[in-house]
C-alpha cells in the first residue's frame, strides 16, 4: 500500500453531509474504510466496508482520511486520477451492493476537481 495522505493539499475531502452520514454508519459499524470503486458493478462509487472484511491491496494507494476513516484507491486507478482531488458527498439513492451505505436510501458519491498547477500533489511510482 502506498500512502498519499501526507501531501500538503488533501487528495480526498468530504462534505458536511457526507461526514454526518459517515457518523450514522459508524454508529452501527465503528471500524470502517473506504475504497474508491473502479467501475465494474457499482460505477465509480466510493465503497464503504467494515475494516476487518476488506483487504487493502499491495498496490492500493491511501489518499487520506475523511472523518477519521481511511480512504483508498487502486494503484491503476490512481494513475488515471492522480491530478484529481476527490470530494465525497451524499445523494439520495441506493448504495453499492456490498457497501455499508446500501439500504439507507442515501449513498456516497464522488465528485472531483483537477489540481491547479500551483498545488502540491506529489505522485508516487506505482507498481503494477
Amino acid at each position: 500500500m502506498i500512502d498519499q495522505s501526507d501531501n500538503s493539499e488533501p487528495r480526498v475531502l468530504a462534505t458536511e453531509a457526507a461526514l454526518a452520514f459517515l457518523d450514522e454508519i459508524r454508529a452501527d459499524h465503528p471500524d470502517i474504510l473506504f475504497h474508491q470503486s473502479g467501475g465494474c458493478c457499482d460505477g465509480s462509487s466510493p465503497m464503504c466496508y467494515p475494516a476487518g472484511e476488506y483487504r487493502v491491496g499491495e498496490t492500493d494507494v491511501k489518499l487520506g482520511e475523511i472523518g477519521g476513516v481511511p480512504f483508498y484507491i487502486s494503484g491503476s486507478q490512481f494513475e488515471v486520477w492522480k491530478h484529481t482531488q476527490l470530494i465525497i458527498d451524499v445523494v439520495d439513492g441506493r448504495g453499492g451492493m456490498f457497501s455499508l451505505d446500501n439500504g439507507r436510501e442515501r449513498r456516497f458519491l464522488t465528485r472531483s476537481r483537477l489540481f491547479s498547477g500551483g498545488e502540491a500533489c506529489a505522485v508516487p511510482a506505482i507498481r503494477t
